[in-house]
């Protein structure tokens, strides 16, 4: 329920949100550039909280080796890690041939 509210209903709704708040700060005689200047403020403070929560849930290293989707006897497989397997380490390129002298 937490992710479905922060990727899904906490997106569609604040816009809505800010507007009905930014409209309410005008008819109580707030200035237009103060109140843009709340309005950067929380869009910048909303920025930094997305990629704090997006490294701080999505960012952390998995061990083991990506499976990726596949069809084992007619049913499919979601992509899923492996545990325990490390990942594959990319090859050294091959040397060419030392001339003999």
């Amino acid at each position: 329920m937490g992710r479905v509210l922060l990727t899904v209903v906490i997106p569609l709704l604040l816009p809505t949100v800010l507007y009905f708040g930014w409209r309410f700060a005008i008819g109580r005689g707030l200035t237009l550039p103060s109140s843009w200047l709340w309005l950067v403020v929380a869009g910048l403070a909303l920025a930094s909280l997305t990629l704090v929560a997006v490294s701080v849930d999505f960012g952390g290293m998995r061990q083991g080796t990506y499976v990726p989707p596949h069809l084992t006897n007619g049913e499919v497989v979601p992509g899923h890690i492996e545990p325990g397997h490390t990942p594959l380490q990319p090859q050294q390129p091959p040397q060419p041939p030392q001339p003999a002298y």
